[in-house]
């Protein structure tokens, strides 16, 4: 059975959920506990945990990051609370060189079970240094699971699943959709990391949309249908695993694939899923695989210059338009 709750109270519950069934769970970062974070998403649980299961920090994140990563290696699963994904700058020592390497570095004797929960997003009028969208530097680092949900249902299972996992995990959440509300069971569920989701069945062309850009991606399918242009689109849910059996399975069906991240578009995500359709069903392409993500620029503060920096429906639309009708012969 089902209800529709927002992201935040479905990332609440989850980890409210893990931390009663697994006593070694434990949450660390800045304003955690009274304040419940200042996207409200972890209020009430100091109330049912208490100050020494919902820590709060002073503003050092290599400090705590550091506390973690020890104390994941002896035992502990904590759940690392980064106010904003910016601020991942500052711990990449201690999430980069320690917690991704020391499995492989001990020969398999050490574990890191811990999971940073971080946000990305721009639009929010938060300025350059509180808007990025920086999970494709961590996907780059071996030994890292990164997980980016685009629902309420998605948020729940995937941290779930990551508190479980015996590796570092890195989930991203779109701090703009803390309250947009999805139908989640109300019975536990966990959702597999590397298990694509097909949000929308299609012929024509091949979306693959990661976090908040599933919705804008969708948004795009439903502008599509009125020319009869039909998108499926689907979201990877983790993007290290990828799931690249779905994706690679829809663009042999539809032959044309579309790629939408809110990552800066050069180096980023856009291009690894773009380069892997390329490489593993060129074949079956009718047109070149088509790369959006955010403009190479800082997250303007002005408003009217921060829309213009991140993907829109009609964008994504006016795109999968050309490439089914063969007007983009070469990419933009």
């Amino acid at each position: 059975m089902s209800r529709d709750i927002t992201l935040a109270k479905a990332v609440n519950e989850a980890i409210a959920e893990e931390m009663r069934r697994d006593e070694t769970v434990f949450i660390i970062g800045e304003d955690v506990a009274e304040a419940g974070t200042p996207f409200k998403v972890l209020s009430g649980l100091v109330e049912e945990f208490g100050t020494d299961r919902v820590i709060d920090t002073p503003i050092s994140e290599p400090g705590f990051m550091g506390i973690a990563v020890g104390a994941a290696m002896t035992g502990s699963r904590p759940i690392v609370d980064l106010m904003f994904g910016d601020f991942i700058y500052l711990i990449m020592d201690q999430l980069c060189n320690q917690a991704a390497k020391i499995h492989y570095m001990s020969g398999g004797k050490l574990e890191v079970p811990l999971v940073l929960r971080a946000n990305l997003g721009a639009t929010r009028r938060s300025a350059a240094q509180h808007s990025q969208s920086l999970h494709a530097l961590v996907a780059h680092i071996p030994g890292l699971k990164v997980a980016l949900p685009s629902s309420a249902y998605e948020a729940k299972g995937l941290m779930k699943t990551a508190i479980r996992d015996n590796n570092p995990v890195v989930i991203f959440e779109d701090k703009l959709m803390y309250q947009d509300k999805a139908p989640v069971p109300e019975e536990e569920y966990l959702i597999p990391f590397g298990q694509a989701a097909v949000k929308r069945e299609g012929r024509d062309v091949t979306i693959v949309a990661t976090s908040s850009m599933v919705a804008v991606a969708e948004e795009a399918a439903d502008i599509l249908s009125e020319d009869g242009i039909s998108a499926e689109v689907i979201d990877p849910r983790t993007i290290v695993p990828l799931d690249e059996e779905t994706i690679l399975n829809s663009v042999r069906k539809t032959s044309r694939a579309m790629v939408v991240d809110e990552g800066h578009q050069s180096y980023g995500v856009t291009a690894e899923i773009a380069a892997r359709i390329s490489e593993k069903a060129f074949y079956h392409l009718d047109a070149p695989v088509i790369r959006i993500g955010a403009m190479d620029v800082p997250v303007p503060f002005s408003p009217a210059l921060e829309d213009l920096t991140v993907p829109n429906a009609r964008g994504v639309a006016d795109k999968a338009r050309k490439i089914c009708r063969g007007e983009l012969v070469h990419a933009a």
